[in-house]
């Protein structure tokens, strides 16, 4: 449901971790799997090849879908996204489309580049080529809308050959502060963001970001 601005961006909270929304129907019944299991190698040792995986696989779901929190950076626009920078390109109306690929590594809550009002959240069908592969724009994807500051400001949730599912956190309406949490896209993806006309990057292809941190916008 829509929601204010987070306390979980003050720089008091900096270092606390917590699990990302819209992570339960992956990792409650992993998670599920592993302690059932676990329970029954005491009955049997041959459980153990059993629970060993999952608990390894549940191990392996806390850390993807890990959602610290952070004191948000400066700059009229901040990342959206964790992970690297794959492209800039000017585009025919003016503004500039900053391509953030997104790891399995990275972290995939996806966060508001300035503070407005969401204006629209789309979901546009499509298909699941790895993110990193220029037909990936074809892919599944929410687009989204924020009046801000600076104007219309377009955000693209892309999501990849193993992400399927994209989770928006808000919708059409609600206020958002800059760095607010937005969005979950599930394993592995590429977050868009479009600089407004006259707006040069402060990144360059190969640039490491940080969802909420990295200032995008030149001084």
């Amino acid at each position: 449901m829509p929601r204010g601005p987070e306390s979980g961006l003050a720089g008091s909270a900096r270092g606390r971790v917590r699990l990302a929304r819209g992570v339960s129907p992956w990792l409650a019944p992993t998670a599920a799997a592993a302690a059932v299991t676990a329970v029954l190698t005491r009955r049997s040792p041959r459980w153990a090849l059993a629970a060993a995986p999952l608990a390894a696989l549940t191990g392996g779901m806390l850390w993807f879908f890990r959602d610290p929190e952070r004191a948000p950076g400066e700059g009229r626009l901040i990342s959206p996204a964790d992970g690297v920078v794959q492209s800039i390109d000017p585009w025919p109306d003016g503004r500039t489309r900053v391509a953030i690929f997104m790891s399995p590594l990275n972290v995939h809550v996806n966060r508001a580049p300035a503070a407005g009002t969401v204006t629209a959240v789309e979901h546009v069908p499509g298909g699941f080529v790895p993110a990193f592969n220029k037909d990936s724009d074809k892919n599944e994807r929410v687009v989204w809308h924020f009046d801000t500051a600076l104007g219309d400001i377009e955000m693209v949730q892309i999501a990849g050959a193993v992400a399927r599912r994209i989770v928006p956190y808000l919708f059409a309406g609600a206020k958002v502060a800059q760095g607010e949490r937005v969005g979950l896209i599930r394993f592995g993806s590429r977050v868009d963001v479009y600089l407004p006309e006259g707006i040069k990057p402060a990144v360059t292809v190969g640039t490491r970001t940080v969802a909420g941190v990295t200032r995008l916008d030149h001084i």
